[in-house]
């Protein structure tokens, strides 16, 4: 099999100790390699280097979504831990009037919300298990779907008159990674530093990583050198941790999530795009969202929907000149993606190199800029 298809390919050995467990003290103070594919030449830089690399007129695309706290954590009604992962931000629109669960009354007054999550228990529960997330919240499992997921009624009793999303804000916790093993899991910086200074829409489970690098004061010093900010939406979904489990990398079925881009944005890529400035995109989340607004030619159109495009080597793409990321697992569809922009073995030694010199890797880790 052609290695730019095959799964083992996408492999390489991370030390535990430089998968990243907490975010840099500034955001801006953290590592960035720089990759130039046009030269080919690899760079070991501070992030705030990065203001030299931009010219008057480019323009920055960076992903608005906000992280709702998704994890769960209760008891069952035998008293066991039972943990539910949200897989998507509830819909808060098709609230119904309280119902009355199997097995125990609730309060009369209060709302219910069908949600699909991930349930983590040490015993598997039965459907018709009730489990107690806080005195505001409690849940009922409806049924197990084939693929591990599970819906689970959830029941909002009204306190002190707060709304069911409220609630749910104040009882759920940061859905961190699950290769962020600390003994202080939660931490009191994560709801913030877990969270990009461009995040205003609420739906992700995970924080679109690249933005985390983006500081008030260099933000500041980007719109001073005439550097244009557009965002764009793309909620992280559960796909972003989703394994893949082909050894050809082109049977992988991406998940979609939901992306916006609105014509206000997609106006000002067309317009920088024809006076020949560049387009940076800040994560592969922004990446996918460019892409998949994009026609043939390039041209970027409003879009409102749910985006199932999966970028691996040999696509050509549109849109993007530069791109700012993370460094990602191994074998995952998104390091498939930044292999596509910079070819399977450059990115590879790239990242033997940022393993030689100390990078710290994942959601809260280094940065790259990769230019192709």
């Amino acid at each position: 099999m052609n290695p730019e298809f095959n799964f083992e390919s996408y492999q390489y050995d991370l030390p535990a100790d430089q998968i990243a467990q907490f975010p840099a003290a500034i955001r801006d103070k953290s590592r960035l390699l720089v990759m130039d594919c046009r030269n080919d030449s690899i760079q070991d830089m501070n992030f705030t280097d990065i203001l030299s690399f931009f010219q008057p007129g480019d323009l920055l695309v960076v992903n608005d979504t906000k992280v709702f706290p998704a994890r769960l954590e209760g008891r069952k009604g035998t008293g066991g831990k039972i943990e539910l992962f949200l897989l998507e931000y509830p819909d808060f629109n098709n609230l119904d009037t309280m119902e009355k669960p199997t097995g125990q009354a609730v309060a009369q007054k209060g709302y219910c919300l069908t949600v699909t999550g991930l349930l983590k228990s040490s015993k598997r529960p039965k459907v018709g298990t009730r489990f107690f997330f806080s005195p505001a919240v409690e849940g009922e499992l409806l049924q197990f779907l084939s693929d591990g997921k599970a819906i689970v009624g959830l029941y909002f009793n009204a306190v002190k008159d707060e709304s069911p999303e409220e609630i749910l804000m104040q009882c759920g916790r940061v859905p961190l990674p699950p290769y962020i093993r600390r003994d202080e899991v939660d931490h009191p910086d994560d709801s913030g530093r877990y969270q990009t200074l461009f995040a205003r829409k609420s739906g992700a489970i995970a924080a679109p990583t690249a933005g985390l690098h983006f500081s008030e004061e260099l933000l500041q010093n980007l719109q001073k050198r005439n550097i244009q900010i557009a965002p764009i939406t793309l909620h992280v979904g559960y796909g972003t941790f989703a394994p893949v489990r082909v050894k050809d990398i082109r049977q992988h079925k991406i998940h979609e999530e939901y992306v916006e881009v609105s014509a206000k944005t997609a106006k000002l890529i067309n317009q920088t795009r024809k006076a020949g400035k560049k387009i940076w995109a800040v994560g592969t989340t922004t990446v996918r969202t460019l892409e998949f607004a994009a026609n043939k030619d390039g041209q970027v159109e409003a879009k409102q929907g749910w985006c199932g495009l999966y970028i691996y080597p040999g696509y050509e793409f549109k849109v993007v000149n530069a791109l700012i990321t993370n460094f990602h697992l191994p074998g995952s569809s998104l390091l498939f993606l930044v292999a596509a922009l910079t070819g399977r073995p450059n990115i590879l030694r790239a990242y033997q190199m940022a393993i030689k010199l100390g990078y710290r890797f994942y959601s809260y880790g280094d940065a790259m800029l990769i230019i192709p």
